[in-house]
């Protein structure tokens, strides 16, 4: 059974840094691309990032330069460093696997920068 967990979000000032993570289990980890995406309240839902198997890596526009994703396929997770946060940054961070036919997502974590 797929499962992703998401963990260290919270508040954060304008300027400041969170570390995002996303812990999976129930395939084999190493050989899937894994996406952070984000939903501000009342927008659709965004990608922010995203790393095929063999690490290569992409960003949204409004994200780029500032956020940095990672794996560790030895501890099956993936981190979402996030760097010089702005209030627009405020959202729900979900993390996103396609396995076979289906789309699978963790609960979501919420990431709210304010002064």
């Amino acid at each position: 059974q797929v499962q992703l967990v998401e963990s260290g979000g919270g508040l954060v000032q304008p300027g400041g840094s969170l570390r995002l993570s996303c812990a999976a289990s129930g395939f084999t980890f190493s050989s899937y691309g894994v996406n952070w995406y984000r939903q501000a309240p009342g927008k659709e839902r965004e990608l922010a990032a995203t790393i095929t198997s063999r690490g290569i890596t992409g960003y949204g526009e409004s994200v780029k330069g500032r956020f940095t994703i990672s794996r560790d396929n030895a501890k099956n997770t993936v981190s979402l460093q996030m760097n010089s946060l702005r209030p627009e940054d405020t959202a729900v961070y979900y993390c996103n696997v396609r396995y076979g036919a289906t789309y699978y997502w963790g609960q979501g974590i919420q990431v709210t920068v304010s002064s």
